[in-house]
C-alpha cells in the first residue's frame, strides 16, 4: 500500500470530536498473475539452425526453450518438415529430390515455434542400369527398356536426365524414352547414360517370317475384364489362368490403349478406339475384323453369353453389355442379314465346339460376372477352366487352334493409355513357357489375328503394329 494511503489511515484514526473523518485511497491495479516462472519457455529454439545435406542423409534436430531470462528450459514439441522425413524425435532424413526446405519445431500445447533451414544438394550418379539386360525383338517390334539411377551408397536416384543411344541404328533404334524398335536382323547394344555414367542391354533383332503365311486354322480370343497384371500373374485367385502363363505364352509388357472399356474392345476389332463413352450406340463403318475375315474367306462368330437371341444387336440386357461385344455395332455385322446371325449367345459354342462346326475366328464374350467385370478373379478363372479347357484339350484345336486371353484393360493404371494387363497366347505352336519384355497393346492382337489365319490386310493402327510372332514356333 502507498505510503500517503497509510499516513491518511493513520490521521483518521485521531477521532475529533463531532467528526468523524472517513478516508478514501486508491490503490494501483495489480496483474492478475505474477510474474513468468523461470522455467516456463518463451521461445522455442532448433537446433543447428541451418544444415546443408546429401539426398538421403540423415540430421538430429534438438528443440529446447528459452526462459525470459535467457536460460535453456525444457520444451516438449513437434516436428514437421516441408521436404523428406523427420521422427517425433527429431530424426530427419533427406529426400530425393534437391533444394531448400525447413524443419518445424510446434510447442506442444502452445504457440511457440521455431525454423530450421535445410538444404538438399544433388549427389552425383554412380551407377545406371538397364532392364532388361538382354533381349530379343522382331523386325518392326518394340521393346520398353528402363534406367536406374543410384548413388555411391546404393540409393535409388530421380529425376536426372537420361539420355539413350544405339550401338547400330540400322539394327534397332531407341527413343528418348527407352523404347527400343527392330530394324534389321543381327546385334546391337542399347545404352542409358546419366551425368557420365553407362548401363547398357543386349538386343538381338530377329527377322520376321513370311507375313503372308498361315499359322492357324482356328483362332479364339476371350477377353477379360479391368484389372491389373500384377492382380492376376502370381494370384491364387486365377489358378488356370496363372497355369496357361506357365505353360504356354505371356506377354509381361502388354498395355491396353484407354479407359473406360469400349475404346479397347473396338482396338481390337477395328485398329481404332472410335470411342471411350461406354453407352456409344452408333453403327461404325470403318475397316474391321469382320471386312477383311470375310474378304479373305474366312468364317466368324461372336459367341456372348447372355445374349438374348441370336442376330441380337441392341444395348445391354441382363448380365450381357454390348459394350463387351463391339460385332453388334459394326455395319458390315448390323446392315449385313446374313453376317448378323453370327452373333450368337455363347450356349451355342459348345454346340459348335462338339460339332466341329467351329468358325475360322471366335470372339468369345463372358458375361459381366464370367469376365471379371462385376465379380471375383476366381469366378472368372472357374468359367475358364469349365467352358475353354473343353476346347484346349480337343483334337482341332490342338491341331492348328492359337487361343488369346486378354484383359481389355487395367484396373488402376493409366500407363500408355489403358495400364499393364495379361495377354495369354495358348497353342500347340507357342514355345513352352515363353515369357516376352517386348511392348505391346491391342492392335497387335487384332494384327496377330489376322495374320495367324493367312489375312494380309490389317485395319486401323493393326497396320502397323509390331507382329506377334516371337511367342511361336516357326
Amino acid at each position: 500500500m502507498p505510503f500517503t494511503c497509510k499516513l491518511a489511515q493513520r490521521l483518521a484514526r485521531l477521532m475529533v470530536p463531532g467528526v468523524a473523518l472517513l478516508v478514501a485511497c486508491h490503490v494501483a491495479d495489480r496483474p492478475l498473475t505474477g510474474p513468468t516462472p523461470p522455467d516456463q519457455p518463451v521461445q522455442v529454439v532448433v537446433s543447428p539452425a541451418s544444415v546443408a545435406l546429401d539426398q538421403y542423409q540423415t540430421q538430429q534436430f534438438l528443440a529446447y526453450g528459452r526462459s525470459a531470462a535467457g536460460d535453456s528450459v525444457p520444451v516438449s514439441v513437434s516436428y514437421t518438415a516441408t521436404g523428406g522425413a523427420i521422427t517425433v524425435s527429431g530424426l530427419y532424413t533427406a529426400g530425393p529430390v534437391p533444394g531448400n526446405f525447413r524443419v518445424i519445431a510446434m510447442q506442444r500445447g502452445g504457440l511457440l515455434a521455431d525454423t530450421a533451414a535445410v538444404t538438399v544438394i544433388q549427389v552425383p550418379v554412380a551407377s545406371v542400369a538397364v532392364s532388361p539386360a538382354m533381349a530379343s525383338v522382331g523386325v518392326g517390334q518394340r521393346a520398353q527398356f528402363s534406367a536406374t539411377l543410384q548413388d555411391a551408397n546404393g540409393n535409388t536416384l530421380t529425376g536426372r536426365t537420361v539420355t539413350w543411344s544405339s550401338s547400330n541404328a540400322a539394327v534397332a533404334t531407341v527413343n528418348g524414352s527407352g523404347l527400343v524398335t527392330g530394324v534389321a536382323a543381327g546385334s546391337v547394344t542399347i545404352t542409358a547414360t546419366s551425368e557420365g555414367k553407362s548401363g547398357a542391354a543386349a538386343i538381338t533383332v530377329t527377322a520376321s517370317p513370311n507375313p503372308g503365311a498361315s499359322h492357324f486354322g482356328h483362332v479364339f480370343i476371350v477377353t477379360e475384364e479391368n484389372t491389373n497384371y500384377a492382380s492376376v500373374i502370381g494370384s491364387s485367385s486365377m489358378p488356370y489362368l496363372n497355369s496357361l502363363a506357365l505353360q504356354y505364352g505371356l506377354a509381361t509388357q502388354y498395355y491396353a490403349n484407354t479407359h473406360p472399356s469400349i475404346g479397347n474392345y473396338f482396338m481390337l476389332a477395328t485398329g481404332q478406339i472410335i470411342t471411350n463413352n461406354d453407352s456409344y450406340s452408333t453403327v461404325v463403318t470403318v475397316d474391321n475384323v469382320v471386312r477383311e475375315l470375310r474378304a479373305a474367306g474366312k468364317t466368324w462368330k461372336s459367341y456372348a453369353e447372355d445374349l438374348p437371341s441370336v442376330g441380337y444387336t441392341g444395348p445391354d440386357v441382363g448380365n450381357y453389355a454390348r459394350k463387351h461385344n463391339v460385332f453388334a455395332l459394326l455395319s458390315d455385322v448390323v446392315n449385313d442379314a446374313t453376317q448378323v446371325t453370327n452373333l450368337v449367345p455363347f450356349t451355342q459354342f459348345a454346340t459348335d465346339l462338339a460339332n466341329g462346326t467351329l468358325p475360322t475366328f471366335s470372339n468369345i464374350v463372358p458375361n459381366l460376372c464370367n469376365d471379371a467385370h462385376d465379380c471375383s478373379l476366381s469366378t472368372a478363372d472357374t468359367w475358364l477352366k469349365n467352358h475353354i479347357d473343353p476346347l484346349i484339350k480337343g483334337t482341332t484345336f490342338q491341331q492348328d487352334g492359337l487361343l488369346i486371353i486378354v484383359f481389355d484393360e487395367s484396373g488402376s493404371d493409366n500407363t500408355n493409355g489403358g495400364g499393364r494387363i495379361v495377354w495369354v497366347a495358348v497353342s500347340s505352336k507357342a514355345k513352352p513357357g515363353y515369357s516376352s519384355t517386348t511392348l505391346y497393346q491391342h492392335q497387335s492382337t487384332l494384327r496377330l489375328i489376322l495374320k495367324g489365319l493367312g489375312v494380309t490386310a490389317f485395319p486401323g493402327a493393326a497396320a502397323t503394329a509390331p507382329d506377334m510372332d516371337e511367342f511361336f514356333t516357326p
